[in-house]
């Protein structure tokens, strides 16, 4: 087996290493598995464990972790994968490959390729519904895109808060998701910015005071509202690309940039470019004079 797992999905792929890794030490033994650092080790290293006899073992597994940290040459990497001897299987565990390069291609065409690629909203609401049946819980697609908009995209994240609330109760509901869990600053500015968009001042205002509350800095506020008035301005002139191949390009999950597009169909060109100039000047007032950045960042909210 020789086996390359890569992709922008790394809560996946390191479940899946996990995965082939704990089966194959449950048939050889702990002793049979043999990890690699390549950020760490030389290139002889590598050529030497994966061509190497297992020890105490019928087989022997070698998980070698970003391989590329090496810069191998297409002939090493060839001359890698040719000299594994029979008794052995490969892991090469790549976090994030570029596709245009010959090292992803000789992967794709020599191993077999497994690429994870992050999930979008209805895909993570999907995957926590079958997590949370097979603990025996029971989560309904509505609260499961609830839970993802209240805690953010972030998979580690969503599964440690979903074995958090199966613990509580096995038939988990919003008002269980609400008691239990804390929503992220970036995904409650995101629903500011949608309150101001839909001129619901008053809600936009609410949701700052609630962010001061649990003492995130002005400043923060001000980097995550610029962070998402970038990605509106790439949804509002991304043309007729998709929000998949935006996030894509600009190494963003799709999840954003989905909410992004949402909103870019709220506000005019003019607006938006007014917006992020004003944005930009709190930015440098705030950092050169003694603004009051809760009282500039509010009325720029009402602004909106």
């Amino acid at each position: 087996m020789i086996v390359t797992l890569t992709g922008a999905n790394t809560y996946l792929v390191k479940r899946r290493l996990d995965e082939l890794a704990a089966e194959f030490v449950k048939e050889q033994g702990e002793l049979a598995l043999e990890r690699i650092d390549a950020e760490e080790a030389e290139l002889s290293t590598v050529q030497e464990a994966v061509s190497g006899l297992p020890f105490l073992s019928n087989r022997k597994m070698v998980v070698i972790r970003n391989l590329s940290a090496l810069k191998p040459q297409p002939e090493q990497i060839e001359q890698i994968i040719s000299s594994i001897s029979d008794s052995t299987d490969l892991v090469i565990y790549e976090t994030i490959t570029d596709k245009r390069t010959a090292f992803y291609k000789i992967l794709k065409t020599k191993t077999k390729l497994e690429e994870h690629q992050e999930l979008d909203t209805r895909q993570l609401a999907k995957w926590l519904i079958d997590e949370a049946k097979n603990a025996d819980g029971k989560l309904s697609l509505a609260d499961a895109i609830f839970l993802v908009d209240r805690v953010g995209v972030n998979q580690a994240l969503l599964a440690n808060e979903l074995a958090k609330l199966l613990l509580y109760k096995k038939d988990i509901h919003r008002e269980d998701i609400e008691l239990l869990t804390e929503p992220t600053p970036q995904s409650k500015v995101f629903d500011l910015l949608d309150a101001a968009f839909s001129g619901n001042k008053q809600k936009a205002l609410k949701l700052y005071e609630e962010q001061r509350i649990q003492k995130v800095e002005p400043q923060a506020i001000l980097a995550m509202m610029a962070w998402q008035l970038r990605l509106i301005a790439l949804a509002k002139y991304a043309g007729k690309r998709r929000p998949d191949q935006v996030a894509s390009d600009i190494g963003a999950n799709v999840f954003p940039v989905n909410k992004a597009y949402g909103l870019a169909e709220k506000i005019e060109d003019k607006k938006l470019k007014l917006l992020t100039s004003e944005a930009l000047d709190i930015d440098v007032r705030g950092k050169t004079t003694s603004l009051d950045m809760d009282e500039a960042l509010k009325t720029y909210i009402v602004s909106l």
